[in-house]
């Protein structure tokens, strides 16, 4: 239902949906080993990593992926059978868990005083959840209604959250009612800002994304995905619209910050008569100026007079990407939501 909401308010915006591209189709298995990306950010597709026996592992969705302080890379999917999957770096199952998250979707690792903690987001639910690294729940944020935040009628449908400096939780309600809430570290609700709005800078048409960006240690901000804008919004700490980074063809999902660089999965990018494609995606990776670098599956970014132009799929290697996991020798991985169960796609850096 959330996906189709997806479909649903970006027809609204006005963007129609057209026949997918027509590429030189090659078979998955000549591709092994091909080599994708732009400059210094080049990849070699494997797509053997992480396949596992899906009788007994299966996933629907695999939605998003973080690593944690001991190399673990850790998937969150929206199969209530084993919502989250946990990888080493060489693909190995290292274990599994959870059989409540419907709508598993966000997936934040944060590091609190030496000790991590996972928070996740159900759209199906629409809660949030702070958890050990096991799943047991610590922390649950419920639909704004209970506290007054929102009407009985609005939408509650969380995608994404971020961790302040302070351990104040910021959630992305990218497919309710499009604002960003802000929240103590203990669930007290402190403020809401964004919104529903396809004309206002300040305000989202789908805030699926939300990050922590600190790049500069001293003025640390947020940086939000727009989806339909095609673009990240930056605010500061308190809510307050700095400016945009456009990102023109591409439906982006989160940011995901390592060193200089945001990564970012595109789910769908514009044709170039500016259509919408149901079967497309590509890896965007942005420097610390945040302008795009290399497209890893999508064309090559070109700028002229300082525009960067319109991005699209260059090549059938992914399936509507949805996160970029990025690990410590700069591989990185990729999950793919409505993409027939795969599992993620890893990009060794070459």
């Amino acid at each position: 239902m959330k996906r189709r909401n997806f479909i649903r308010n970006t027809i609204g915006a006005g963007v129609a949906l057209a026949i997918p591209p027509v590429f030189n189709i090659v078979k998955a298995q000549d591709r092994k080993g091909e080599i994708i990306g732009h400059g210094d950010f080049r990849y070699r597709v494997n797509r053997e990593w992480g396949m596992l026996d899906k009788n007994r592992y299966p996933v629907k969705d695999c939605h998003e992926m973080v690593m944690d302080s001991k190399k673990r890379l850790i998937m969150i999917t929206n199969e209530t059978r084993n919502n989250i999957l946990i990888y080493d770096k060489s693909g190995r199952l290292l274990d599994s868990w959870g059989h409540q998250f419907p709508g598993g979707h966000g997936l934040t690792l944060h590091n609190e005083g030496g000790e991590e903690f996972l928070y996740i987001t159900d759209y199906d639910l629409q809660e949030v959840y702070k958890t050990t690294m096991d799943g047991r729940v610590l922390l649950t944020i419920k639909h704004p209604k209970f506290i007054g935040q929102y009407k009985d009628c609005d939408k509650f449908l969380p995608t994404e959250t971020a961790i302040g400096p302070n351990g104040d939780i910021y959630v992305a309600d990218g497919y309710g009612s499009q604002y960003i809430l802000q929240y103590s570290s203990k669930g007290e609700f402190i403020r809401k800002f964004g919104g529903d709005s396809f004309i206002k800078d300040d305000k989202f048409k789908q805030a699926h994304g939300v990050a922590l960006d600190n790049r500069d240690p001293a003025n640390p901000v947020l940086i939000c995905t727009d989806r339909v804008k095609n673009c990240f919004k930056r605010f500061i700490l308190d809510g307050q619209y700095i400016d945009s980074i456009h990102l023109p063809g591409a439906y982006m999902s989160r940011p995901v910050i390592d060193g200089d660089n945001i990564y970012s999965g595109v789910c769908y990018s514009a044709l170039k008569h500016h259509m919408l494609t149901l079967n497309s995606g590509f890896v965007t990776i942005l420097d610390k100026e945040n302008r795009v670098v290399s497209n890893p599956g999508g064309t090559k970014p070109v700028y002229k007079k300082g525009e960067l132009q319109l991005m699209v799929q260059d090549s059938p290697v992914f399936k509507h990407c949805h996160d970029v996991c990025v690990d410590d020798d700069k591989n990185l991985y990729i999950c793919q939501w409505m993409a027939d169960g795969t599992y993620p796609i890893k990009l060794e850096r070459v």
